[in-house]
């Protein structure tokens, strides 16, 4: 089957037990999100029917699949034992495909993970994968690993994979080899480089990432059936990379650990637990991942008080019944999984996964189209992608916030933008270690101590004293963060700046209006919101900074965020709204819409723009057929302009709450440099969906 036939299905399986497919199911799943918006997920046998099977879940709830769990899966691991025993493979694989076929219709692409034949009968292993991906009409994604694996037998495994998909007949999208050694990586990929493509399907190599292939202190505590006994529950999200048994004295015991240790000690070494705790207070130990304390046994009551002192900045610490040895061993054997409760494991995975493969080849190999559909999530997903493009520096003042401090891990870790901090850095590591943050190849920037500071006093102090500043006031100015930040992006030390997640909109615009200014030709700066409905995108302006602006400013702020829809991907269609339509209403309001419309219809005759129209008549097709039947722009508008900020900020939150749309913004535009306005109650992917956009703005320039 040829690369240019359009495939409508993705087949992901382990070709050996313990391969890490997870990885690369989450890694297409987000990479067809971006593309498809009716996408399904199929898992023909899942581990057992008594337990919820992790991968279902996980790709359910991430990406809020419109498909049930029972749907999604036919057998478990034991009823394909038991049928493979009498020799009913014919029925299992009818089976699958009956089930299949009955909802691949609701779809418009399908991914679909194999099982591990690691307990499955030698009838029923990978072959048989194979052979039901062929049935179902799917590309076929082979994954081994390369664990333990030199690059001669990782090369070997890979040709021996190709030939064995060959044989069978069946597509050959592309092997993934995972857990490769790092140190390898170079060699094997000018070794692979050479296969012809024609012979191969592409290969990627992901490297072993030593936190995926680890338990989070919460995973461990429920494998060992272990009792919380201290600290923060989401603290339990840490990853324990290595166990440490703590059975020396203290001060010897404090030479041996590392970065990401789970202590393991019996309860009634108070020292133990109590120098282990006091490792977080100081700047010259590691960041520990937890305790275990075995033995059934808990420190006594003074040292208890004393750990109540410390609850806000403390590591978990978890205890079980058996004693130290055993704890050990059993801790070790406990399974680490990519969950969806664990969203670290998951921007680790999918960072891994983009870093190595070649989205483009894969799309390519597909014949992916895109759909004109666009629902909110493939908007957000784009987002990273295209911001990825063209790797931007983004800074964030507020580094005292955990919002910032986690999307920032994120940002780092999908190795979407490069990021700086303001703050002192030993105060910055210390609040995302309390988190499980890491951040320490992150830039921070004092600003109270930089050598940056005198240099930028006195430039603030040149651009502002003909309104009367003094070096003062210009100097008091700088230690503010948010001038401090968006005097680095002034002088391109870094590409834009976020912020606002702890101050109001004008603490973070005014620097900007005052030192970056508007692009030239531009009457005024401005917002917009990207409205993300069901199944389109729209962008509202200016719904968040001018009150009342004039005709000419009107008109400025619709060309500006037609511009920004167009960089967006979403093609300007742009109405003016006000409370009538065409000539049917009279009065000063419309009056401003209708010269606005006369200003920038002058300014940009290429644009696609019409009013005043009323927000019916925009965006209802049988609405305009009555009410503006010669309009280009009634009915089908992408880009709403409202005449002031009261009807802009109410009609984004009425339509984001009735409609239970996504509102992403606001977005400033019009600035030389971009920089943009955190709400104070926003989340974390609110933040990084936002250092997306402003990345993606400095790209556009």
């Amino acid at each position: 089957m040829g690369a240019n036939q359009n495939k409508k299905a993705i087949y992901i399986t382990s070709l050996e037990p313990r391969a890490g497919k997870l990885m690369v199911t989450l890694g297409m799943m987000e990479l067809i999100s971006r593309e498809i918006s009716k996408i399904g997920f199929f898992r023909p046998v899942i581990r057992s029917r008594q337990k919820r099977d992790n991968d279902l879940h996980l790709l359910l709830t991430r990406y809020n699949l419109d498909i049930s769990y029972e749907d999604a899966y036919v057998f478990d691991v034991d009823e394909v034992q038991a049928l493979g025993a009498e020799g009913r493979f014919k029925e299992i694989v009818q089976t699958i495909l009956e089930k299949y076929n009955h909802i691949k219709e609701r779809y418009d692409f399908m991914i679909i993970e194999g099982f591990e034949s690691s307990g499955i009968s030698s009838g029923f292993d990978v072959d048989a994968n194979i052979n039901i991906a062929k049935n179902l009409g799917a590309g076929l994604i082979g994954v081994i690993t390369g664990r333990g694996q030199s690059p001669k037998e990782i090369i070997e495994e890979v040709k021996i994979t190709a030939e064995t998909i060959a044989s069978e007949g069946c597509f050959h999208l592309a092997t993934v080899v995972n857990r490769v050694d790092p140190e390898s990586i170079a060699q094997l990929d000018a070794a692979l480089g050479n296969l012809s493509a024609e012979e191969s399907a592409p290969v990627y190599l992901i490297p072993e990432i030593k936190e995926l292939a680890s338990p989070t202190v919460g995973e461990i505590m429920e494998g060992l059936n272990c009792s919380f006994i201290y600290g923060k529950r989401e603290s339990l999200n840490r990853i324990a990379t290595q166990f440490k048994v703590a059975a020396m004295t203290l001060d010897n015991y404090l030479s041996y650990i590392e970065n990401g240790d789970l202590i393991i000690t019996p309860g009634d070494r108070e020292d133990i637990v109590v120098g282990t705790l006091s490792t977080v207070y100081s700047n010259t130990f590691p960041n520990i991942a937890g305790i275990l304390l075995t033995g059934g046994l808990k420190p006594g009551k003074r040292v208890r008080q004393l750990m109540d002192g410390m609850r806000n900045r403390a590591i978990p610490i978890i205890g079980v019944k058996s004693d130290t040895f055993t704890a050990a061993m059993n801790a070790s054997g406990v399974r680490p999984l990519i969950r969806p409760d664990i969203p670290k494991k998951v921007e680790l995975a999918l960072g891994a996964f983009e870093s190595r493969v070649d989205i483009d080849e894969i799309k390519k190999r597909l014949n992916l189209g895109t759909s004109e559909i666009v629902t909110p999530l493939m908007f957000e997903f784009r987002l990273f992608e295209w911001a990825k493009k063209e790797k931007k520096r983004i800074i964030l003042p507020e580094s005292n916030d955990e919002r910032i401090l986690k999307a920032a891990e994120i940002l780092r870790t999908r190795d979407v933008v490069d990021i700086t901090m303001i703050g002192k850095r030993d105060d910055v590591l210390e609040r995302a270690s309390m988190l499980g943050v890491e951040l320490h190849d992150v830039e921070i920037v004092d600003h109270t101590t930089s050598p940056l500071l005198a240099q930028f006093v006195d430039q603030f102090y040149e651009l502002r004293k003909h309104k009367g500043i003094t070096i003062d006031a210009a100097k008091d100015a700088m230690l503010d963060v948010n001038y401090f930040g968006v005097m680095m992006v002034y002088n391109d030390l870094v590409d834009g700046m976020v912020s606002g997640a702890a101050h109001a909109t004008q603490d973070v615009l005014r620097p900007a209006f005052q030192i970056i200014k508007t692009k030239p030709g531009v009457v005024i700066a401005s917002s917009v919101f990207f409205m993300c409905l069901p199944t389109q995108v729209k962008v509202f302006g200016d719904c968040a900074v001018n009150p009342d602006p004039n005709s000419r400013e009107l008109a400025a702020i619709a060309i500006s965020s037609a511009d920004t829809a167009a960089a967006f991907g979403i093609e300007p269609i742009v109405a003016m709204l006000s409370y009538s339509t065409g000539t049917s209403g009279k009065g000063e309001d419309v009056d401003k819409v209708v010269e606005a419309v006369k200003i920038a219809k002058q300014l940009r005759p290429d644009l696609l723009l019409d009013g005043p129209l009323q927000y019916d008549a925009a965006v209802d097709p049988d609405v305009a057929k009555k009410k503006a039947p010669g309009s280009k722009v009634a009915g089908r508008a992408t880009v709403l302009i409202f005449p002031d900020l009261n009807t802009g900020n109410n009609t984004y939150k009425a339509v984001q709450r009735s409609s239970n749309a996504v509102a992403i913004g606001p977005v400033v535009q019009g600035l030389k440099k971009p920089v943009n306005d955190l709400s104070r109650g926003c989340l974390v992917e609110d933040v990084a969906n936002t250092v997306a956009i402003t990345a993606i703005q400095a790209i556009q320039g």
